[in-house]
């Protein structure tokens, strides 16, 4: 697993690469977290257009990031699910904390 940060203005994006779990999750998060303390977006942008697999861990990561963001005003976008991973994503209620676009088919 690995993760590709873009920064343009306000809006830092993570591209997401591989298999979210118990095992990748903490090298993504500080990657992510490392790139937001830096920039310190108004957007953080989830993209996980090339995620195969996510577990609890994911959920995790995510609910980390907007807890994160929130504290600056920041905001949470979820692009590119799968609709296993979307599926997920509304049934845990990320839905209520960020934007998720509709998954890919």
């Amino acid at each position: 697993m690995s993760v590709d940060i873009s920064v343009n203005g306000e809006v830092t994006t993570a591209y997401l690469n591989g298999e979210i779990d118990h095992h990748t999750a903490a090298s993504i998060r500080n990657a992510i977290d490392n790139a937001a303390e830096l920039n310190m977006p108004a957007l953080l942008v989830l993209d996980f257009t090339r995620v195969s697999f996510m577990d609890s861990s994911g959920i995790g990561l995510v609910m980390g990031r907007y807890r994160n963001l929130s504290r600056r005003g920041g905001k949470l976008h979820i692009t590119g699910t799968s609709p296993q991973i979307y599926k997920v994503m509304k049934l845990s209620g990320i839905e209520k904390l960020a934007t998720i676009d509709e998954c890919k088919k």
